[in-house]
């Protein structure tokens, strides 16, 4: 018997998204001095908000009440102090859970059950967590003394995930900090302001300031400005590193990856091809870390490549909002044209393309999920991050060969290795280039486990005990 599709979905109107938005400075929301942007939903192109532009003049604001805030409060305030703050914004997090999922589907494009079930509570995970370092942090190993105020840039894939894995920590460690969100999804980070205001968390120790590019270019190189993390292409990663370059200021960099998704003919297929999917098609390929290229052992790549094709043919493509969704909207036009030029590329190099047949939505930004095969370590497609619901696979034969492959890449953020030997996990783990290995999983995350990458990944740890050391002085100082 067929069943009917059934429709299930979740309310805006938990969200009360406002016609405009200033910037937040000195814990208040001001008008600013620059221009303006809209934000827009990427599933219909629906116009949700005017957003204010900061100009320089409001970062150098944003930056002298960041300042302020650290030298005569937050870093005078005990840890235990601090700490409190940070356990009473992991409670509110929580407890407007819902809204903020909401508000970052409709604002970012990705499907509700990720923003609800995966972002908002380890969101919250995170809060709670370094709410727990912030009075032990003589036993951290990386000092006790924190940097002064912190510059934070975060990208649209992740924009409330990765506002706490910078903010947390920073305010931890007793550093203020100054926040520009991504243009296209500014929208819970400024939520995220409103919770720092009903947090009663003093005035200036957090700073949402939006814009663009010029904006966080401003923040970069602001003299103020103590500590600079960045989490976002590696183009904008090495031109932040070539502008402190010769300065005093603390960097930490998460950037682009092209993860190699290994599976041995002796893993367990179907758990194997479930990690698959969600190593590459979670967030539409949104991930920096998405295992977007499939190294599979040649006598299997063909009962993968059957099953994984029938394990496609599954995933409901459409609305964010509604619960049935598993991959939603690309987030921008632009992030979509970079898509579409990628894969017709890997159509140029030779490459076999294979995608989910569909229909796609009339409005909007939507791709379909895509598989490539015939795909050599020559290709753009299996070198270049195409940031999309886009698998390059490519097979191998031994052990050596599939190292030799995944290391093949000017990155290093992270890999996955499928086989039911614990010996050859330890062997391939020892020898993958890449900060994070996950064995027989994929894409798992924890507040207590440090993530970042190698090469052009980028440089420095964000969470657990090691995500401390980018925002204390060190043992020594």
């Amino acid at each position: 018997m067929a069943f009917e599709y059934a429709p299930a979905p979740e309310s805006r109107a938990i969200v009360d998204i406002k016609p405009s938005y200033g910037l937040f400075i000195n814990g208040e929301f001001v008008d600013g001095t620059g221009t303006s942007f809209k934000t827009v939903n990427p599933a219909n192109e629906e116009v949700l908000a005017e957003v204010a532009e900061a100009s320089d003049a409001d970062v150098d604001e944003a930056v002298k009440a960041a300042r302020r805030a650290y030298t005569r409060v937050w870093s005078r305030m005990s840890g235990a102090e601090r700490a409190k703050y940070l356990y009473r914004i992991a409670r509110i997090i929580q407890e407007r859970g819902r809204e903020l999922a909401v508000l970052e589907s409709i604002d970012n494009g990705k499907p509700i059950k990720e923003s609800r079930d995966v972002d908002v509570p380890i969101v919250a995970a995170h809060f709670f967590y370094y709410a727990g370092w912030a009075d032990k942090l003589q036993y951290s190993g990386y000092g006790s003394t924190p940097l002064g105020v912190a510059g934070q840039v975060i990208p649209w894939n992740f924009p409330l995930l990765m506002l706490a894995w910078k903010i947390a920590p920073a305010l931890a460690c007793g550093n203020t900090v100054v926040l520009k969100p991504a243009e296209t999804t500014p929208l819970t980070a400024l939520l995220f302001a409103e919770i720092c205001q009903q947090a009663d968390l003093p005035p200036g120790v957090v700073n949402i300031v939006t814009g663009a590019g010029d904006t966080g270019r401003a923040i970069v190189s602001h003299p103020d400005v103590d500590k600079v993390a960045f989490t976002g292409s590696t183009e904008v990663g090495k031109a932040i590193a070539r502008t402190v370059a010769g300065t005093d200021k603390k960097v930490t960099l998460e950037l682009g990856g092209k993860a190699a998704n290994i599976v041995f003919d002796d893993a367990p297929i179907d758990q194997a091809v479930e990690g698959i999917v969600d190593g590459i098609f979670f967030n539409q390929g949104h991930v920096c870390c998405a295992g977007s290229r499939l190294l599979v052992q040649e006598s299997v790549a063909d009962e993968v490549l059957e099953r994984l094709k029938r394990r496609m043919s599954t995933l409901r493509m459409g609305d964010p909002l509604d619960k049935n969704t598993d991959v939603g909207a690309i987030n921008s036009g632009e992030q979509l044209m970079r898509i579409r030029e990628l894969s017709q590329v890997g159509d140029a190099e030779g490459a076999e393309r294979w995608e989910v047949a569909c229909d796609l939505p009339t409005k909007g930004f939507w791709f379909p999920p895509t598989i490539f095969t015939g795909v050599s370590q020559a290709h753009r497609i299996a070198r270049e991050e195409i940031f999309g619901p886009v698998l390059s696979v490519l097979t191998f034969r031994t052990p050596s060969e599939a190292i030799e492959k995944a290391n093949n890449t000017p990155f290093g953020l992270s890999a996955g290795v499928w086989t039911d030997k614990g010996s050859r996990i330890l062997s391939m783990a020892n020898r993958l280039r890449a900060g994070v290995v996950w064995a027989n999983t994929f894409n798992k995350f924890d507040p207590t486990s440090p993530f970042g990458g190698y090469k052009e990944s980028g440089y420095g740890r964000e969470g657990g005990r090691h995500g401390l050391e980018g925002y204390l002085k060190g043992a020594d100082s």
